[in-house]
């Protein structure tokens, strides 16, 4: 079959670099332009040093939109609104957003055209016929994931949340928290109960439960490691915990990277795959949801491959069965 065409902007970051390594192995996506401006006529291993060997291509400044299917927008959050709102997209064109642009109801909107959230567990037939998509954000995937089903269910109270990821979460520009000497050995809380993914997971979420509010207290955290979100959701339930877990199984049956496990879940099982992991431990009235992921690939980059696999009715799993660095 011909091969769908993808343009990349914003290819010299963390989201650009996984998206390269994951369509060059792509069996039916083919790239044709990777672009940055800073990196213009470098080849692409300058910056992505592991792809030497890979592939010959070379960042651009140029952007050929009429040659491509599809353009992944891995820019700066708030430029990717700028560039569509002054550019001119071939009508053909698919968009699939990395940035938090266009995640919530209110802004999802660019010149008279509407953005479908790309959370395929949650939006799977809207995405697969949409022409803009929204990729969600890194610690949104993984506490709603947790979540989901118990939304359907019309079981979400209160809710509590702590989360701690990686340093590849803050992006790749240089601060003080992604420096080694700050992040070995040590762990902090940051923006507590004001994290910019608290609204995303709560419109998702009601739009599955049909409330008309949600409460959710989210504390996420800094951790020592490069990759990876590990969540953990407490709230009241009175459902028992086999009534629950067969919940989990049936809402996930058909979908294929979120998986509910019987054992105690980590992250080496999903470091370097698209997968997340649920796993639901009740004490008393009390129900702890974990939920892990990766934070650069189903939380970004994956993601975003996963929701091209949709638009273009292609497998969902194409380019994507990857394994865990498990050791």
């Amino acid at each position: 079959m011909k091969k769908i065409k993808v343009g990349i902007l914003g290819a010299a970051g963390y989201t650009g670099g996984e998206l390269i390594r994951l369509l060059l192995q792509h069996p039916f996506a083919e790239i044709t332009f990777a672009h940055s401006r800073s990196q213009a006529g470098k080849p692409l291993h300058t910056t992505h040093a592991d792809l030497l060997g890979d592939t010959t291509l070379t960042f651009t400044d140029a952007m050929p939109l009429d040659s491509i299917d599809v353009l992944f927008l891995c820019l700066g959050h708030g430029e990717s609104r700028t560039f569509l709102n002054s550019t001119t997209l071939p009508t053909t064109l698919r968009i699939i957003d990395l940035t938090t642009d266009f995640r919530h109801q209110a802004s999802n909107t660019v010149k008279q055209a509407s953005f479908v959230y790309g959370l395929p567990e949650l939006n799977r037939e809207q995405i697969k016929h949409a022409r803009f998509v929204a990729n969600p954000g890194c610690f949104a995937t993984a506490i709603q994931l947790g979540l989901l089903p118990l939304a359907q269910a019309g079981q979400l109270p209160e809710i509590h949340t702590t989360g701690i990821t990686g340093s590849t979460g803050a992006g790749q520009s240089l601060s003080q928290s992604t420096h080694f000497s700050w992040r070995a050995n040590n762990i902090q809380s940051y923006k507590t109960l004001t994290h910019q993914h608290g609204q995303e997971i709560g419109e998702s979420l009601m739009q599955v439960s049909k409330q008309e509010s949600l409460e959710l207290n989210f504390v996420p955290w800094r951790g020592d490691f490069t990759r990876g979100i590990f969540i953990s959701s407490t709230l009241n339930c009175d459902l028992p915990i086999e009534t629950l877990n067969q919940l989990y199984t049936n809402y996930y049956a058909t979908h294929p990277f979120t998986h509910l496990s019987q054992e105690s879940i980590f992250l080496k099982q999903v470091v370097n795959t698209n997968k997340a992991l649920i796993q639901l431990e009740k004490v008393g009235s009390k129900l702890v949801v974990h939920s892990v992921i990766d934070n650069l690939l189903k939380g970004a980059s994956g993601q975003a491959v996963q929701n091209m696999n949709l638009l273009f009715d292609l497998p969902e799993t194409a380019g994507l069965q990857l394994k865990a660095s498990y050791f």
